[in-house]
């Protein structure tokens, strides 16, 4: 079970899940769906730049400057500085993404994604939020804020997100990386804000 809980906590990282979302994004049935190729290729590079490689690529320097203790930050006051460095490489995506005019919802959705890690940073001062809890609760808000936004019927992909959030969250209690109402909070904040970004948007 430990190892289990590790592997989903690897596979569904909060690094991964904007990647994750713009996948479904992109197979939602929506007009977004028929970009021409190289538009979408395009979209992904921006977002796993941002979101992914940057922020990884400054993990061992964070380590070395003893900014964090270990790669797995198991303090609040560790994220701070990595949550906020991973803001500002989200700001440049969505700079990017809103230059090239792609897509409103794209846009929206990088839009609050990073709010949402502002928000994760200012929380962490005080007290461990879940990121992990965070993500898939924005990636679950997308889909269902399509659903509401164009009409498509995505309860298939809505049911299989609330099903790895489930057992994304308590793969992070089990690992005692949380108490549960920092998940709690975690999956709510997450959701809340990626939903109503990207249905008023």
């Amino acid at each position: 079970m430990k190892l289990f809980s590790k592997i989903l906590s690897i596979v569904f990282h909060p690094m991964l899940m904007p990647t994750l979302g713009l996948f479904f994004i992109f197979s939602a049935g929506t007009h977004l769906s028929y970009m021409p190729f190289e538009v979408k290729r395009l979209v992904y590079m921006i977002v796993i730049i941002s979101s992914c490689l940057l922020p990884v690529s400054l993990l061992p320097l964070f380590l070395q400057m003893k900014v964090i203790k270990s790669f797995k930050m198991e303090t609040a006051r560790e994220r701070v500085y990595p949550v906020l460095v991973t803001g500002l490489f989200y700001f440049l995506g969505y700079f990017f993404l809103r230059r090239l005019n792609i897509s409103p919802l794209i846009e929206n959705f990088v839009l609050s994604i990073l709010v949402a890690v502002l928000l994760a940073a200012a929380i962490s001062f005080f007290w461990k939020i879940s990121l992990h809890a965070i993500a898939v609760g924005g990636i679950t808000a997308v889909l269902a804020a399509m659903m509401f936004k164009y009409g498509v019927d995505l309860v298939l992909l809505v049911s299989f997100m609330v099903l790895i959030s489930g057992l994304t969250t308590m793969a992070r209690l089990y690992l005692n990386a949380h108490s549960p109402s920092q998940v709690y909070a975690g999956y709510a904040t997450g959701f809340i804000i990626v939903f109503l970004g990207t249905l008023l948007g």
